[in-house]
């Protein structure tokens, strides 16, 4: 293999290398995060489905976010160690954490399914899928089709930062994009012409995610950089630590995300039967349904955040093992200010246009109720967007540093103690509004701690010298 090949990550204009790098990737987040996302449009516009699909839709979503969390750990870690270990020139253990990343994504994504199939009951109503009989019945048939598709979903999610890595971000573009057409195609097919509900959306789904793990399969036999071999095979531990802990952040930024999801869900049906329209039975799935569309857009908008601070990955590691502070920290600026003008600009969609949004989800075949209560939910829980933004990037550069500490603790704070414990908190002074106050106030919260470790990255990529760098994996 040539080792230069690389080198351009070093020489080339640091803005060519993000729309490079990045638009690929934000395209494959953005059709990953349309999985779900198509799924919960078909159903709502499906008359016979309704509120009751979308909100098993939206009990399920934390349950695929799992899957995704572990997908991610191990390929955004995988991504960050082959970058750097290619920027240091250290071919071999690159190859090794492919292939061992490969392993363990196999082996964790049966695991998981099986946990699923067994303990599903349990499971939807840990997620709150017990709102109302007519939920926990949808979200039950959901859940199965889902499930057998976990193996198929994760391989493929994990394996797309991987071949971003080897230098082939189009194709991994290119493979989950292959998988969603396959799903927006199949979709209103399954479910209204064959009228098969549920299951319908979720087979959909799940054809497309075994197209993707096909593909990344062929990718795999024909890989440019890292190709492995057979021996690289053979399971290390010390390997399969180190890509770990560099990918601890994009799985705790994800499983965090349930832990919140789970908490606000239950607080939902908690308050939402001391609500006095939404305590009625006919309507008590409305809030669950509606704060799960908003949740929606969010994915939407942070794919497209993540995509371009997680395309930077490639380049911020490489730079970082070779020694050039300068263009790391030239990307960290480009990359910041990019983050909070997609911050403003959904901002801006989601104050002026709500009622437009609630309507692709099928508000027209809803009561007043839901449509007023949507509007309010998209308005107050997004206020805060314009530091979500800036608060993810920074989580994500950070991991690409190899600052695993830092980037893990912020994630953590944001998600876990900020975020699952304002949901907690919040509903017990303001009820049901409770639940929409805790995203904002969580996000600006977070945005102080953002600020001051960005001034103290700064600090740091101005020193003449950067760390060796084991030591830059245990900041």
């Amino acid at each position: 293999m040539d080792t230069n090949s690389n080198q351009f990550l070093g020489e080339e204009h640091v803005a060519r290398l993000m729309r490079k790098y990045a638009i690929p990737c934000i395209i494959s987040l953005l059709v990953g995060a349309l999985y779900n996302i198509v799924d919960q449009i078909f159903i709502a516009n499906a008359a016979y489905l309704g509120s009751y699909g979308n909100a098993a839709n939206t009990v399920v979503f934390p349950l695929t976010v799992i899957a995704l969390a572990i997908a991610v750990m191990i390929g955004d870690g995988c991504c960050a160690l082959v970058s750097l270990s290619l920027g240091r020139r250290q071919t071999k253990i690159a190859r090794k954490s492919v292939a061992n990343s490969i392993i363990m994504v196999i082996v964790s994504s049966l695991v998981l399914g099986a946990l699923y199939l067994i303990f599903s009951n349990q499971i939807i109503g840990m997620f709150g899928g017990t709102v109302n009989a007519e939920t926990f019945k949808h979200s039950k048939e959901y859940f199965f089709y889902i499930t057998l598709g976990i193996p198929f979903y994760m391989f493929g999610q994990a394996l797309n930062p991987i071949i971003r890595a080897d230098g082939s971000p189009r194709f991994a573009m290119a493979s989950t994009l292959a998988g969603a057409v396959i799903n927006i195609i199949l979709d209103p097919v399954f479910i209204f012409v064959f009228k098969w509900g549920m299951m319908g959306a979720a087979v959909a789904t799940v054809l497309g995610q075994i197209a993707t793990a096909v593909l990344a399969v062929w990718y795999i036999v024909h890989m440019k950089q890292v190709r492995p071999a057979k021996e690289d095979f053979r399971i290390e531990v010390g390997i399969c630590q180190k890509t770990l802990v560099l990918g601890v952040t994009s799985f705790l930024s994800q499983i965090s995300l349930v832990a919140a999801i789970a908490a606000i869900n239950n607080m939902i049906r908690k308050y939402g039967a001391l609500d006095p329209v939404f305590g009625q039975e006919q309507y008590a799935q409305i809030p669950m349904a509606v704060v799960g569309i908003v949740m929606k857009f969010f994915q939407i908008v942070i794919s497209i955040v993540v995509g371009m601070a997680a395309g930077c990955i490639p380049v911020v590691g490489f730079n970082m093992g070779a020694g050039k502070n300068g263009r790391v920290k030239e990307l960290f600026t480009k990359l910041l200010t990019a983050e909070a003008a997609v911050g403003l600009a959904a901002l801006l969609i989601v104050e002026l246009f709500p009622q437009q949004l609630i309507r692709v989800f099928g508000a027209a075949n809803e009561s007043t109720c839901y449509t007023d209560f949507a509007i309010k939910a998209f308005r107050i829980y997004l206020c805060m967007m314009i530091p979500a933004c800036v608060n993810k990037a920074c989580f994500i550069f950070l991991q690409a540093m190899g600052k695993a500490v830092e980037s893990t603790a912020l994630s953590m704070v944001r998600e876990i103690v900020f975020g699952v414990g304002f949901a907690l908190l919040l509903p017990l002074f303001f009820g049901l509004d409770g639940v929409l106050y805790s995203m904002p106030l969580s996000d600006i919260l977070t945005f102080a701690i953002t600020v001051f470790l960005i001034v103290k990255t700064y600090r740091q990529l101005n020193q003449e010298e950067l760390r060796p760098y084991p030591a830059a994996m245990t900041s």
